[in-house]
C-alpha cells in the first residue's frame, strides 16, 4: 500500500506573511514564523511537516508565488 506525502518549500525572502496559505491548508501544516525576513515580514514555514499531503492549496493561493509543493508516493511497510 502506498501513501502520498508532501513537502513545501517557501522562498522566505519573497514571503510577505499574508497568511493566506495558513488558512488554505486543510491539515494545519503551515504557520507564520516569529522571526522576520529581510523585508521585516513574518514568513510562512512548515510547522507540522508530517501532516503535509501535498495538496498544493497553499501554492495556489499565494499571491507572490513563493511556495513550491512537492509530492512523493512512499510504500507503507
Amino acid at each position: 500500500m502506498a501513501k502520498m506525502i508532501g513537502l513545501i518549500e517557501v522562498d522566505i525572502e519573497t514571503c510577505k506573511g499574508c497568511s493566506l496559505c495558513v488558512e488554505a491548508c486543510p491539515t494545519s501544516v503551515i504557520e507564520l514564523a516569529e522571526e522576520v525576513n529581510g523585508k521585516g515580514y513574518n514568513y510562512a514555514y512548515m510547522e507540522n511537516p508530517d501532516a503535509c499531503i501535498g495538496c498544493a492549496n497553499c501554492s495556489m493561493v499565494c499571491p507572490d508565488s513563493c511556495i513550491t509543493v512537492y509530492r512523493k508516493k512512499v510504500e507503507m511497510v
